[in-house]
């Protein structure tokens, strides 16, 4: 089987090429996202394998299809990215990796918070420069707070679970509620309730038609002031335009985001040598109050491990033709 890895950096490699002598599948890696303009490289493989900023609209996949890929395999959970009815028409199947490490990323949402709340981020570089004065440094106890959780999937649960053990109240919003979670003492409630009663939110939802800007005027016009924001889920479960009004509001008093709607372009790349021309983005890391990593939350030894083995199991299963249960397909 031969096989196109799109968007991947050194770390893909290395866990890739170490887990693929178990396979030995032909891997050709390609620094370049997956879209319009780049499907002409995948002529003559059989698999691309795609990540977060990859696009593969009809357009992408119909190329795929001419070129003779016959599978998709995304190595993250989400797959907003692909259009399923596209794939299901060209008669590609698509896979994913629907649970790598949650704790992976449920730890970076608590490092967010943290490093939000306590500013160590900023305590680091005063000390570094010999300033070791506390002044705006206060922070409040996470202890006994209320915090909502919108999605109670895999990482939803293992964040709630961090959360209780830190002694917080967890409230959850989910259409399909965890029976082992209300056992532990989360409680379900509607998202207006959610909304209202929560200290902190951080969103563990998928980005769907239903969710596509779920964070916006509307819905932070329902939410205590000063309350906490994280997103570790897709930038665009928040309008960042609103959150931006809100932020200058003092509505939003904290937030802290690992994704962002329009980290394409962005994101995974250094661009400390260029003059970056997204003004929305600029605006947004000129508050004090906000924190941003760049789709990092993921990034652990066991979740990289995880993907690699899961992705390359997908490429077997569909190579012998057996079941494929990570397979994603149209509604």
């Amino acid at each position: 089987m031969r096989v196109a890895v799109f968007s991947s950096k050194p770390y893909d490699r290395r866990y890739f090429e170490e887990y693929n002598q178990v396979y030995n599948y032909d891997l050709s890696f390609f620094d370049t996202n997956l879209n319009t303009q780049t499907s002409n490289l995948t002529q003559g493989f059989d698999v691309v394998c795609v990540f977060v900023n990859d696009h593969l609209n009809e357009e992408v996949i119909e190329a795929l299809a001419d070129n003779g890929v016959k599978l998709i395999a995304l190595r993250c959970a989400g797959f907003n990215n692909v259009d399923l009815k596209a794939a299901e028409k060209y008669q590609i199947k698509v896979t994913r990796v629907p649970a790598y490490s949650p704790q992976a990323v449920a730890e970076h949402a608590l490092a967010l918070i943290l490093t939000l709340n306590r500013k160590t981020h900023k305590a680091y570089n005063r000390v570094k420069e010999g300033n070791f004065s506390l002044d705006k440094l206060i922070g409040f106890n996470v202890y006994n707070k209320t915090v909502g959780v919108i999605g109670t999937g895999k990482i939803g649960q293992a964040f709630c679970e961090i959360m209780l053990g830190l002694g917080c109240k967890v409230l959850a919003y989910d259409i399909a509620p965890q029976s082992s979670l209300k056992d532990r003492g989360v409680s379900y409630v509607t998202l207006e309730e959610l909304y209202k009663n929560s200290d902190i939110i951080s969103l563990h939802c998928p980005l769907l038609e239903a969710t596509q800007h779920l964070i916006n005027n509307e819905s932070i016009n329902q939410m205590k002031t000063q309350v906490m924001i994280i997103n570790t889920s897709r930038g665009g479960l928040i309008k960042t335009e609103d959150v931006i009004k809100n932020l200058k509001d003092k509505k939003v008093g904290y937030l802290g985001i690992d994704v962002y709607e329009q980290e394409e372009n962005l994101f995974f790349e250094d661009k400390s040598e260029q003059i970056i021309e997204d003004d929305t983005l600029l605006r947004l890391i000129s508050f004090p109050n906000v924190l941003i990593t760049s789709h990092q939350a993921f990034l652990t030894s066991e979740a990289l491990t995880e993907i690699s083995k899961t992705v390359f199991q997908n490429i077997h299963d569909f190579e012998n033709q057996t079941s494929l249960m990570n397979e994603v397909k149209a509604q």
